[in-house]
């Protein structure tokens, strides 16, 4: 009964699925035709064995006109059916365009690029990209126009195919850190379907009789005939799904017919294709990992600075020990202790990393291998960047705005759905400021430390933010004092922090994601920070908990464990022995670990609204501004 069960629903899902993408591919447009000359500044980007005949280039360069689009997308008419279902999976074409951080979409054939964005993005070759090249051209090109890219159908295109070892490239590209586990996960997943079906045709599943026996007579009889019939309804459902997701839309894939026939023994055939292909290994790997073994050559207690045995915030010495922890994110070699404060609970990394360990640790995480892991993160986040932006709505309407600690500039693109006519400038360390100039994400850069640039910035801006920045910082009242000195009278500082005092903190230990070792050093209570911009003649105009919470808690306890247990071997400060035997370990594991990651982000999504109409949660937002009268502008 209960694989029966399972296979009706199954069946259900199927169609539910085809439908809800075709209710996605019925909103992507056909190209209509025109008559009008290419403009100069209009370019085409083709993928291999790709033609792009005149009409199709007018036809793209009317409607990106038309539209102000300056990155446009040609999907074939006739684009394969696996490509196809999964484009509508990835790209609602109603809100692709206006949604600043979301990845690039691509039929993986043409695309239509203004010469300006082009020579931004860094385009080099304009024919004969792989699959993979046009994949990756479209999430850059996506983040250099992010709400003046789009998709349109283009019927003139020939349909290429996209060969097994760029379709691994592009999951490669989606799943940095973690495809052996996708790929296991969808192989086991259709194993596990054909073995319930395989069940069910046997004889299994059925209803049992009085005495624990199947029943016999007609009741085995037709129990055997409804497994029968949950067996004919998955094979159905699946083959259907092709035809129910792109009928009645512009899409019609070439091969739908022989996709959809073949589909119950050809998905897990693509499957294993794409699994067995090797990938060419990254040419950057050997460099990182020369240059790692010889840091860790020379031991890692170097890395530290003395300890203290007072309080950086009040000086007071009455320490205790919070709790010891590794570098739960990446593994990188180091043990890390967090003491608080008994008289004012400030938590506080101690002994802190040195220059040369923040250096270190912070290397090659937010850039490089680590990027596109962060960037994932990231880019999820953009609903909680808007929710910080609107903190402002009824204090004050920003002109000028500048986020420390903006790195690629994330909240910043995102901040301008809320303040469209605000002037966002960001201010980081990193040169990927630089990179968020370049895209077009924030106005104008500042490289470089903040207290550093607080008089030449005095008075410029009328909002200051700085979001999970004081944490990371070594001394968070001399970025207190830069923002008092930068904000004129009347201005606005913007400051969101993990919450200390939060209960997860304290009962998940160093499980909790928000401790976030070695890179957060520092761990303000809300009241000490409100007391402290008070003397710097900044009031707190409103303090937000519960509506700041991120609900990734228990999903983060799990996960964190989980990769502890086997960290992933292809970072290249691991030791590269056993490569393929740790990794095949760590697929295992976290395979092992998934019901325990959907139910924590199960229970985390549960919890939320519960959180958010309450006082308390892992995060706070303050809100202060810079009073009129106050001429004092330093800290005790």
């Amino acid at each position: 009964m209960r694989v029966r069960s399972l296979l009706t629903l199954t069946a259900a899902g199927l169609v539910a699925d085809a439908l809800w993408r075709r209710n996605r591919a019925a909103r992507l447009t056909p190209l209509p035709p025109s008559g009008e000359p290419v403009p100069a500044d209009h370019c085409f980007v083709t993928a291999a064995g790709v033609t792009l005949d005149e009409a199709t280039r007018r036809a793209a360069s009317a409607y990106a006109r038309e539209r102000g689009l300056w990155v446009l997308d040609l999907v074939p008419a006739g684009l394969d059916s696996a490509r196809a279902m999964e484009l509508v999976r990835r790209v609602d074409p109603e809100t692709y365009r206006g949604s600043r951080l979301a990845p690039g979409g691509t039929g993986g054939h043409a695309m239509l690029v203004t010469s300006e964005v082009a020579g931004r993005a860094g385009i080099t070759r304009y024919a004969g990209l792989g699959a993979a090249e046009m994949e990756e051209l479209a999430i850059r090109l996506k983040r250099y126009a992010p709400v003046n890219t789009d998709l349109a159908v283009a019927p003139g295109i020939v349909p290429v195919g996209c060969p097994a070892a760029d379709r691994r490239r592009i999951l490669r590209g989606r799943w940095p850190s973690d495809l052996p586990v996708y790929l296991s996960g969808n192989l086991l997943g259709l194993g596990a379907l054909a073995a319930a079906m395989l069940r069910a045709l046997l004889g299994g599943g059925g209803r049992s009789g009085g005495d624990g026996r199947s029943g016999g007579g007609s009741g085995g009889r037709g129990g055997r005939r409804w497994n029968v019939l949950s067996v004919a309804a998955v094979l159905a459902a699946s083959i259907a799904q092709p035809f129910l997701a792109t009928a009645g839309t512009v899409l019609r894939p070439h091969d739908r017919r022989r996709f959809a026939l073949t589909r119950p023994v050809g998905a897990l055939y693509r499957w294993v294709r794409v699994a067995a292909r090797r990938e060419e290994p990254d040419p950057e790997m050997p460099r990182l990992r020369e240059r790692y073994a010889a840091d860790l050559a020379a031991g890692v207690d170097r890395f530290y600075e003395a300890r203290r045995d007072d309080c950086p915030w009040c000086g007071s010495t009455a320490l205790r020990h919070r709790l010891t922890s590794g570098d739960h994110q990446h593994h990188r070699p180091g043990v890390f202790t967090l003491d608080s404060c008994d008289a004012c609970g400030h938590v506080f990394q101690n002994p802190r990393l040195n220059p040369d360990g923040l250096e270190f640790h912070y290397r090659d995480f937010y850039d490089g291998p680590g990027g596109p892991e962060v960037e994932r993160g990231f880019r999820l986040a953009a609903p909680h960047y808007r929710d910080r932006a609107k903190m402002l709505r009824g204090h004050a309407e920003p002109k000028a705005w500048l986020d420390v600690g903006g790195g690629h500039g994330h909240f910043c693109n995102a901040a301008r759905d809320v303040w469209p006519q605000t002037r966002f400038d960001a201010l980081d360390m990193s040169v990927s400021v630089k990179e968020a100039e370049d895209r077009g994400w924030i106005d104008g850069g500042h490289l470089g430390f903040f207290p550093d640039f607080a008089d030449k910035l005095a008075g410029a801006y009328d909002v200051v933010s700085m979001h999970h920045y004081l944490e990371h910082t070594l001394d968070p009242r001399a970025e207190l004092d830069a923002a008092a000195r930068v904000l004129p009278p009347g201005g606005h500082l913007l400051i969101e922090v993990p919450d200390p005092e939060w209960i997860v903190g304290r009962l998940a230990g160093r499980w909790w994601h928000a401790w976030f070792q070695p890179q957060h050093l520092h761990f303000v209570p809300v009241g000490n920070l409100v007391a402290d911009l008070a003397e710097r003649g900044l009031e707190t105009v409103a303090v937000e908990r519960g509506p700041a919470h991120q609900p990734v808690d228990f999903l983060m306890v799990v996960m964190m464990m989980a990769h502890r247990i086997v960290p992933d071997p292809a970072k290249p400060w691991r030791d590269p022995r056993f490569r393929r035997t740790r990794g095949a370990a760590r697929t295992a594991v976290y395979l092992a670990a998934g019901p325990l990651l959907f139910a924590g982000a199960a229970l985390d999504q549960f919890l939320h609204p519960l959180i958010k109409r309450g006082g308390r949660s892992n995060t706070y937002r303050v809100l202060a501004r810079r009073l009129p009268e106050s001429t004092d502008t330093g800290g005790d």
